[in-house]
């Protein structure tokens, strides 16, 4: 991107708002579109140098006006697609605009820029939807099911953003469940294994056992975001990894049984005391006072306990390893994460639900 300019959605997203940090200190003019509703927010957090530009992904070309829209694709010369709703509960028509209809759109400017050298497009590893067993990272279209929304219309984002690969130069970057910064567990939302802490919360401070639930084996595969925001940024400077699709994963996942357990270690100092029925859990979701005790939790979250699915990674290794980065281990991060969930649990995120 040198000489040229960055465009970046997805800020002030818990993800966007850090990447933008890191492109901005690496030397790139950076321009994030913001959506109408998240001006404020971002003007708050936006570090210096970053120009901010109103605008709707929504839109055909992204809700700008005629002058900004000619800029754009005359100086543009790296796009960093992150803006999504994530959200496991969120309804399809919803979904269907902002991540599918919204990843058209940003196509639509890549490939009326004049100069781009990347598109980098931020997936999610769950398009594997309920694909069991091993994922790998040349993948997509192998007839599956999916647990939620959410996966379907990322799959559906990604079937589109590979169609067009021969017209944009792209990378594809598949991250898994992304929790907080792994030296200082800083996080603007309290969701996937977080929803688990909630658990072992509730239960300490009513002197009640601590449930083990979700199916024993089962991996349950998380990264904290500055390992996410090191390989974007990383990989995007890589031209080996133009045309690759990456799994930004652990390759040695904790189980299900074995997050519960660590979660409640460090948060309790003790051990769960018994198990629950993979099944009873989702069943108990249903219900809006248990619901409640998860911190919100959707009904769907408890699938990600339950599902035996592993993401190889050679691809991205090769990709990475040129930058010297790996993946942390959870055991190294998790205590970092559990002093930032005690610190700040009753505190709520500045973002709307599912703004990622």
């Amino acid at each position: 991107m040198e000489g040229g300019r960055a465009l970046l959605t997805g800020f002030p997203g818990f993800i966007g708002r850090r990447l933008a940090e890191r492109l901005i200190a690496d030397g790139a003019a950076l321009t994030a579109l913001v959506e109408p509703r998240m001006v404020a927010a971002a003007r708050e957090a936006a570090p210096e140098g970053l120009e901010l530009l109103e605008g709707d992904i929504t839109e055909r070309r992204l809700g700008l006006a005629d002058p900004n829209w000619e800029r754009l694709t005359a100086e543009v010369t790296g796009v960093f697609h992150l803006a999504a709703i994530y959200d496991l509960a969120v309804p399809i028509e919803i979904a269907q605009r902002v991540n599918v209809d919204g990843t058209g759109n940003v196509l639509e400017l890549c490939a009326a820029c004049e100069r781009l050298e990347r598109l980098n497009y931020v997936s999610t590893a769950y398009v594997a939807g309920l694909r069991t067993g091993i994922v790998y990272e040349h993948e997509l279209v192998l007839g599956q099911g999916f647990k939620n929304h959410y996966e379907s219309t990322k799959f559906q984002a990604e079937v589109w953003v590979r169609e067009a690969m021969d017209r944009v130069a792209t990378t594809i970057y598949r991250p898994a469940i992304v929790v907080g910064d792994s030296r200082s567990g800083e996080t603007q939302k309290f969701d996937g294994p977080y929803y688990m802490l909630r658990v072992v919360s509730a239960a300490e401070r009513r002197g009640l056992p601590i449930p083990q639930f979700g199916r024993a084996e089962a991996p349950f595969n998380v990264v904290p975001v500055d390992f996410v925001v090191d390989a974007l940024a990383a990989a995007g400077r890589e031209p080996g990894a133009v045309g690759q699709t990456l799994h930004l994963v652990d390759p040695e996942p904790v189980t299900a049984s074995e997050l519960i357990r660590i979660l409640s270690r460090e948060y309790a100092g003790r051990e769960p005391a018994y198990r629950m029925p993979a099944g009873v859990g989702s069943a108990l979701l249903r219900l809006r006072a248990v619901r409640r005790a998860f911190g919100g939790a959707p009904r769907e979250s408890i699938q990600y306990l339950n599902h035996p699915v592993r993401f190889d990674t050679r691809r991205t290794a090769d990709v990475l390893a040129r930058a010297g980065l790996r993946v942390p281990r959870f055991e190294d991060y998790v205590g970092a994460m559990v002093r930032y969930f005690r610190e700040h649990e009753e505190e709520p995120s500045y973002l709307p639900a599912g703004f990622q």
